[in-house]
């Protein structure tokens, strides 16, 4: 009877059905997955971070060691280093922050003023006192929803503490990510069957080269990003030139839309402070640098490190913000560049190294293997 049934349904059906049950039960996997990365974003969110920054340190690290110095106390001089630097660039930014923005909010009420006179000389010929009740709802509407921004600042505070956790766990990991991590990757592989586990091995390594060929590259690019728009600021006297470079720096770590909104940021600042010329300026040294990166950092840093369609990096980037936010948006690429080169070499058709190779190991590997 049944036998009967499966002879009446058309082949192609039977072969779409197969298809549609498999690729749901995978959906519904990876959905799993999502929903427990989410629970413990906390977690997850620093050990990926440090997994970013052991990709951009471990070569230092391994150049220390090859010159005898003490894997350990080259862990510790290497992170003590960049968090001096990281420090003493915060710190300077934030003294460019606070002596620019007495500046700023000079130029800022200028142009409200200006606004204003506008407004009421203009062609919309607008009453003071239109005006002074626009300002009065504004204000009137914040002292009602006084209960609703105390609410956001608490959660801004327990955010604040997430943040503190997180960088905790990501600078705890960090460290034996760069010490011992090698020994890590080993340990994992071995939860596999023994019959793959050479290849889970080998696709591991490539999934971490293309990791440190991504982030080297990227680093690169948000530099010269920075200090081409930078420069270009500090050149037109624009305020917070430093600041804003910075802030194009750390976008341009999120590809293709990064450094373009941080950089319309430092346009509409050049707009405000030093009028409608130096903001064109500004948005055509933007679109310059915009340019170099795209048609020559890009295909000669980026192409060497990691080959992914420009389509599937703007979905990727848009599908880590809607599941991530910021952070999303950041893990995206990598996480795209890791797991398409690991599968290239899962699925590779000749075989790797049989598994006794993975036993008999010595105990510094190649580099690059994570």
């Amino acid at each position: 009877m049944s036998a009967c049934a499966d002879e009446s349904v058309h082949p192609t059906v039977r072969k779409a059905t197969a298809w549609a049950w498999r690729l749901l039960v995978l959906f519904a996997a990876v959905m799993v997955v999502l929903l427990v990365i989410r629970r413990l974003e906390v977690i997850v969110v620093p050990v990926a971070i440090a997994m970013m920054m052991s990709a951009l340190l471990l070569p230092g690290v391994d150049w220390l060691d090859r010159r005898g110095i003490p894997r350990g106390l080259a862990v510790f001089l290497l992170l003590l280093g960049g968090l001096a630097v990281l420090v003493g660039l915060l710190s300077f930014v934030v003294d460019e922050f606070m002596n620019g923005l007495p500046e700023l909010v000079e130029q800022v009420t200028q142009v409200i003023n200006s606004t204003q006179h506008w407004l009421v000389e203009g062609p919309l010929h607008l009453s003071s006192e239109q005006i002074d009740h626009a300002g009065n709802a504004v204000v009137t509407g914040l002292r009602d929803n006084q209960a609703k921004l105390t609410s956001g600042a608490l959660s801004t505070a327990e955010t604040i503490t997430k943040i503190f956790t997180g960088a905790f766990v990501m600078l705890f990991t960090l460290i034996f990510f760069l010490y011992g991590g090698r020994d890590i990757w080993r340990f994992t592989v071995r939860f596999f069957p023994s019959a793959v586990r050479a290849k889970v091995h080998a696709a591991g390594i490539a999934g971490f080269e293309s990791l440190i060929g991504y982030v080297r590259a990227t680093f690169l690019v948000a530099l010269v990003d920075a200090i081409g728009i930078g420069v270009g600021l500090a050149v037109m006297s624009v305020p917070l030139a430093l600041p804003l470079a910075s802030l194009v720096f750390l976008g341009a770590f999120i590809p293709l839309v990064g450094a373009v909104l941080t950089g319309l940021l430092a346009v509409l600042v050049a707009l405000i402070a030093k009028g409608s010329i130096y903001g064109l300026v500004t948005l055509g040294l933007v679109i310059a640098v915009n340019q170099l990166e795209a048609h020559v950092l890009q295909p000669l840093l980026m192409g060497r490190a990691v080959s992914i369609h420009p389509l599937a990096v703007v979905l990727g980037i848009s599908a880590g913000g809607i599941l991530a936010g910021i952070v999303g948006c950041l893990l995206a690429v990598p996480t795209i560049a890791f797991i398409d080169r690991a599968v290239r070499v899962l699925v590779r058709s000749s075989d790797a190294d049989p598994p006794e190779a993975l036993a008999d190991a010595p105990a510094g590997p190649a580099a690059g293997e994570p």
